[in-house]
């Protein structure tokens, strides 16, 4: 007998049912490799890079000194963008090479902390200050800020944060982009407490700081985190290199000697790719241009994906959200259209 079912029409049923196995198999075949080439496997190999330093402290807990300290030790030019009145000019006499700042004035919406990058990073900076990058969450103009205006403005708070959130990872991703050794001081909320002295066994108050004053979860995006207190010292709570990791130290010209040698040790960076948004930043960006509500809103909001994607720049980027923006103006229009067309 057969191995096959004699469906009594000469196995026609029988050719087609192992036409449509060998199809599937075809099908599953291909979706592997379609997976597969999307996906690079390699080898984990050490590269050198450039340091990502995020630091937070209080109020007078040293976080310009230690920044600059810290930068000479990295060696090059070394430009601060100053967002604190002035006092990045404090310290003209602290580093024998001296620096370069770049004031920026309110508002200090996350698209110009991009420009001022870029600006730094075509004068031919090599370690960029950001003193401080608190100001682009809750400064004047800062994401705070533009969220409760645009809420206001929409009686939406979540739609203002469609709108709000691409500009941050913006700003998060050209400080992770860029060619130049990034340190980024924050100010920590700030909370007193008693505490005996154990020399006098009086009680004394000090002065600490906590998170800082940045989105949730800031840390993470850098290469080493410091806490420092109002003594000066900095608390190592996270660090990738492990030169400090759990430590507590004074951070100083050696430390940032140090730095430079794990950065430094290691295989060349494989030749940069065009500078562009990623996909997610992107999907942002377009779905905030696709739900706006109206004509006023979408002027809005391809106005701030625009300088999102100019600051990169990534030009594929501008012409697709041109294109988006171009699409759901139409459709708009289409709709008051039809809206008064029907009330004529």
């Amino acid at each position: 007998m057969d191995d096959h079912q004699d469906y009594g029409d000469g196995g026609l049923q029988w050719f087609a049912q192992i036409g449509r196995l060998e199809q599937i198999e075809d099908e599953n075949f291909e979706r592997k490799c379609r997976i597969m080439s999307e996906f690079e496997i390699h080898r984990a190999t050490k590269r050198r890079a450039k340091l990502r330093l995020g630091m937070s402290g209080p109020a007078g807990s040293g976080k310009t000194y230690s920044a600059l300290l810290i930068a000479s030790g990295l060696g090059g030019r070394v430009g601060m963008i100053d967002t604190e009145h002035g006092s990045g000019d404090l310290y003209a006499d602290l580093l024998p090479e001296g620096y370069d700042v770049l004031r920026l004035a309110p508002p200090f919406t996350p698209g110009r902390y991009i420009e001022a990058i870029r600006a730094l990073e075509q004068a031919g900076v090599t370690t960029i200050i950001i003193d401080s990058l608190t100001h682009a969450w809750s400064g004047e103009g800062g994401s705070l800020d533009r969220q409760g205006k645009i809420a206001d403005r929409s009686g939406n708070s979540w739609q203002a944060w469609r709108q709000v959130t691409p500009e941050h990872n913006a700003l998060v991703e050209a400080l992770l982009q860029s060619r130049c050794h990034i340190i980024a001081t924050m100010r920590a909320k700030t909370e007193y407490v008693q505490e005996k002295d154990e020399r006098t066994g009086k009680s004394v108050v000090r002065k600490i700081g906590l998170a800082p004053i940045m989105r949730d979860g800031i840390d993470y995006e850098f290469t080493i985190f410091m806490e420092l207190d109002a003594q000066h010292n900095a608390y190592v709570g996270k660090d990738r290199t492990r030169l400090f990791d759990g430590q507590i130290i004074r951070p100083d010209v050696d430390t940032g000697r140090q730095l430079l040698a794990w950065l430094q040790s290691g295989e060349e960076e494989p030749a940069a790719t065009p500078p562009a948004l990623s996909e997610q930043q992107k999907k942002e960006l377009a779905d905030s241009i696709s739900g706006a509500r109206d004509l006023d809103e979408l002027y809005r909001v391809f106005a701030s994906a625009y300088r999102t994607a100019n600051a990169v720049p990534d030009q594929a980027a501008l012409l697709e959200l041109t294109r988006l923006k171009d699409e759901r103006k139409a459709a708009l229009e289409s709709a008051e259209d039809l809206i008064y067309g029907a009330h004529a």
